[in-house]
C-alpha cells in the first residue's frame, strides 16, 4: 500500500488517512501544507495552527523563495531550498505529500510539488481534493504542532523543468515549444486587469484555465477527461511544452495534469506574467483591449 504515493503525482484523502492512523508520518512520510492566501484574506499560517492534517508541518512559501527577486515567489537557490525542507524533515529519501487549504480543492500544492520536482525530488504527491475534501469527509484534523526531526536534503536544479524570461522570449520566434497559460480568459485576453497589472498574454500561448482540470468537488478529473482538454486546445502531450500563469503557481496545476498523462517535462515559466509584463517589448504583449483601442 505504501508504494502507491511513491509512484504516483496524486494520492487520495483514504490513503494518506491510512498512513496517519498507521503512524507512518515520519522520517519516511512527510506532510507539508503549502496553503497561501492574499494577507487581507485568510491568514494560511494562522489556519495551520488551528487545525491541519495530523503530523502535518507548513510549507511557507513566503519563506522558500527568492526574496531578492522583485517577482512573487520565484525559486530559491539550491542551498536555500535544501536548507528549508531539510527543516521540516524531508531527506532525499522521503516521500513528500502536499496539499492546501483553497476552496478550489488545490491551489497552491502543485506549485511545492513542481518545486520539489524542479530541485531533484520524485518521491513527492498532492493530496487530491486537497484539506477541503480531506474535512468534508471526515478526517481527522488537530491542532498539535509536530515538530519534525531536521533531515539533510540535497538538492539539485533540473533546469530542463525551469524557463527563463530570455529562453521564453527566443521561443516567440522559434516556436521550439508549445506555451499554455492557465490564468483565467479575460486575463489571457487581456479584457480584464490581472491582479492590478494590465493583461494579456505571451505571443504563441494557449489558454487552459487551470480550473478546467479540477471537477466540481475539487478533485482532479481524470486521466481521460484532461487527455481530451488538452486535445481541444490542440496541445501536442508529446511534443515541448511550458506552462505560465501570473506568478508561477498555477503553472504548475499544467504541469501536474500533464504529469497525470505521462509527461513528465513540462517546464514552468517562473517568472511567468509578472515579469513578461514589465520586461518584455510592447509587440510581445498580446491583448484584445490593446488591439479595440
Amino acid at each position: 500500500m505504501a508504494r502507491q504515493g511513491l509512484s504516483r503525482a496524486l494520492v487520495t484523502a483514504s490513503w494518506l488517512a491510512e498512513a496517519v492512523r498507521a503512524g507512518r508520518v515520519g522520517a519516511g512520510l512527510r506532510v507539508l501544507d503549502a496553503s497561501w492566501y492574499p494577507p487581507k484574506e485568510r491568514n494560511a499560517r494562522q489556519e495551520f495552527k488551528e487545525r491541519h492534517i495530523p503530523g502535518a508541518s507548513f510549507f511557507d512559501i513566503e519563506e522558500c523563495r527568492d526574496k531578492s527577486s522583485p517577482y512573487d515567489f520565484m525559486l530559491p537557490s539550491e542551498s536555500h531550498f535544501a536548507d528549508y525542507v531539510g527543516g521540516l524533515g524531508v531527506s532525499n529519501d522521503t516521500h513528500v505529500v502536499v496539499y492546501d487549504g483553497d476552496e478550489v480543492g488545490t491551489f497552491y500544492a502543485p506549485r511545492a510539488w513542481w518545486m520539489f520536482r524542479a530541485f531533484g525530488h520524485k518521491e513527492v504527491s498532492v493530496l487530491n481534493g486537497g484539506f477541503k475534501n480531506w474535512v468534508k469527509e471526515g478526517y481527522p484534523v488537530t491542532a498539535e504542532v509536530t515538530q519534525p526531526t531536521p533531515a539533510v536534503f540535497k538538492a539539485r536544479l533540473n533546469r530542463a523543468l525551469v524557463k527563463t524570461f530570455e529562453e521564453m522570449v527566443q521561443n516567440v520566434s522559434s516556436l521550439k515549444f508549445q506555451v499554455v497559460d492557465s490564468r483565467p480568459e479575460g486575463r489571457f485576453r487581456g479584457t480584464e486587469l490581472d491582479q492590478g497589472l494590465e493583461s494579456g498574454h505571451i505571443p504563441g500561448a494557449v489558454n487552459i484555465p487551470f480550473h478546467s482540470f479540477l471537477s466540481e468537488t475539487g478533485h482532479e478529473k481524470s486521466i481521460e477527461e484532461i487527455q481530451e482538454i488538452f486535445r481541444e486546445k490542440k496541445v501536442d502531450l508529446s511534443k515541448p511544452l511550458t506552462a505560465t500563469c501570473r506568478k508561477g503557481v498555477t503553472a504548475c496545476q499544467i504541469a501536474l495534469a500533464a504529469f497525470l498523462c505521462g509527461k513528465r517535462d513540462v517546464a514552468v515559466y517562473d517568472g511567468s506574467w509578472s515579469e513578461w509584463f514589465h520586461r518584455a517589448p510592447p509587440h510581445y504583449k498580446v491583448s484584445e483591449l490593446k488591439r479595440s483601442k
